[in-house]
């Protein structure tokens, strides 16, 4: 119930950012209900600005350490309008070898008017650079260790790429993410290995 009645939006995610519980006030800033926010990844809700940034908290929260990390982001409010903010992630347990939850608030910094949407626009198809690396290796066949090895990441850390993208496209399995990726404009068809669209100056 205080959880419920706190005026900040607040939210619990397991460590790879999947919504546990979320309160009225992060629901609202979604346009959608508590309950309809368990299971989204909260950083398909609020965008961050700076993906990197994302990949050395998701590592630094593998190994257990233990701080408080916020990430500048953007995302959609229910009017229209393009809020942008920040959000502070604090791990909790019960002990300290324990995989942590993450208490996440959101602190809203500001609005820009409602806009049309036009060449600037976020769509589904756009992923960052690393995700387009990751679903190129996985159309060539690669494994998540090879992926892991080819792109410098873990492979807790390409699960954690494969597992957003797959929530954002709604994929079932990684054949689908291939299909999705291609489908979508993010892989070059007809190219082989397979390469993102990006590295051969195609749209």
């Amino acid at each position: 119930m205080l959880f419920d009645r706190v005026a900040v939006p607040v939210a619990v995610c397991d460590v790879y950012g999947s919504v546990q519980a979320a309160n009225p006030a992060m629901a609202a800033e979604c346009g959608t209900t508590p309950g309809r926010l368990r299971g989204r990844d909260v950083l398909d809700l609020f965008r961050p600005q700076e993906s990197g940034q994302v990949d050395r908290i998701a590592q630094a929260l593998r190994l257990r350490h233990r701080s408080r990390y916020q990430v500048s982001v953007r995302w959609r409010a229910p009017n229209g309008a393009e809020r942008y903010g920040e959000l502070t992630a604090d791990p909790v347990s019960d002990t300290v070898e324990e995989t942590p939850a993450l208490l996440v608030m959101l602190r809203v910094q500001g609005e820009r008017e409602p806009r049309d949407g036009g060449p600037g626009e976020d769509t589904p198809a756009q992923v960052t650079p690393i995700e387009a690396r990751i679903l190129a290796l996985l159309a060539g066949g690669a494994t998540t260790a090879h992926a892991a090895r080819a792109t410098g990441l873990t492979t807790d850390g390409v699960t954690y790429h494969l597992r957003r993208l797959s929530a954002r496209w709604n994929a079932a399995n990684r054949t689908e993410l291939v299909a999705r990726a291609y489908a979508l404009g993010v892989l070059t068809p007809g190219v082989w290995p397979p390469v993102p669209v990006a590295d051969t100056g195609e749209r």
